[in-house]
């Protein structure tokens, strides 16, 4: 069998949400899966010596037009949030939750939480917010709320970014095809060429 695709996202990312709505069809036309992997930006930033292009000011606005952009290329729905970026750990948590004892689910959370926060600005950092959208989702508010502030999810979520800084990754979206990293949403080109004629 071939070896599936590793997608590394946070869901505070613009560039990880626009190659969520394509790296499914993209890997299904050429026989892989994909392994989602929720982390940290901050964590694999800090390990990485980086900061968050938002903070550079003379990145910030070209940033800002680029996520538009780059989603509109795709032809992904797309509304810059009013808080942004921010911090995603209890998403994150639930997505983790999610793949252990529902994992049919865990993708379709991942789709609803980029879709609510950058398709609808939905913020997930807000605990009421999300609390709303696990409920739209199907699950018990409280209980989800319950997954969050458990120690277990919490370490969970803590050695998925440890085994993402392990694997050389320092940002999102990133995919590992092969043993062979790529790093951002406008990789998309390389991974297809990759994954129709080989390492190259």
């Amino acid at each position: 069998m071939r070896t599936p695709i590793d997608f590394y996202f946070d869901f505070s990312s613009p560039y990880a949400y626009i190659a969520s709505e394509w790296i499914e069809a993209l890997a299904a036309r050429h026989g892989r899966t994909v392994r989602w992997h929720a982390i940290l930006l901050g964590v694999t930033f800090q390990a990485a010596g980086l900061r968050p292009p938002m903070e550079h000011p003379i990145k910030r606005e070209y940033t800002l037009r680029d996520f538009a952009r780059s989603a509109s290329a795709e032809g992904v729905p797309f509304v810059q949030p009013e808080v942004f970026p921010i911090p995603t750990q209890n998403a994150a948590r639930l997505y983790w939750w999610l793949a252990e004892n529902d994992p049919a689910r865990a993708v379709p959370w991942a789709r609803a939480a980029f879709r609510a926060y950058f398709g609808r600005g939905v913020n997930l950092a807000d605990v009421e917010a999300l609390k709303a959208l696990a409920a739209d989702f199907g699950l018990l508010p409280e209980e989800a709320e319950a997954v969050w502030n458990d120690g277990r999810w919490k370490e969970r979520l803590k050695h998925a970014n440890e085994a993402a800084v392990a694997a050389g990754v320092f940002g999102a979206p990133f995919f590992m095809v092969d043993g062979e990293p790529f790093w951002g949403n406008d990789r998309k080109a390389q991974i297809e060429r990759w994954l129709s004629q080989g390492p190259f």
